[in-house]
């Protein structure tokens, strides 16, 4: 049996986490990182989606929400599923 809150939390929590190091690592390497992008979607040209403005705290805070709820619903969603296909739930 899984969890599904704790299931959902670890998810957000490691997305969380997941996305403050690309975070940061893009902004001391902006350049290195549309690279990264460039090589890992085959070629796809990322460089126009360069932001013109200087990287925020805001620019951070809001996509870090949205991936942390998002991590909560669908670790919750994916454990309750998990849960209920093997014939246990809460």
């Amino acid at each position: 049996m899984i969890a599904p809150w704790k299931t959902g939390l670890a998810l957000a929590l490691t997305m969380a986490i997941s996305y403050t190091v690309c975070a940061l690592l893009y902004a001391l390497w902006p350049a290195q990182g549309i690279a990264f992008l460039n090589a890992l979607f085959h070629g796809l040209d990322f460089g126009r989606l360069e932001m013109p403005q200087a990287y925020t705290v805001a620019t951070f805070v809001g996509p870090l929400l949205v991936l942390i709820l998002w991590g909560l619903m669908v670790g919750t969603l994916f454990a309750w599923l998990y849960d209920m296909f093997h014939g246990k739930s809460h």
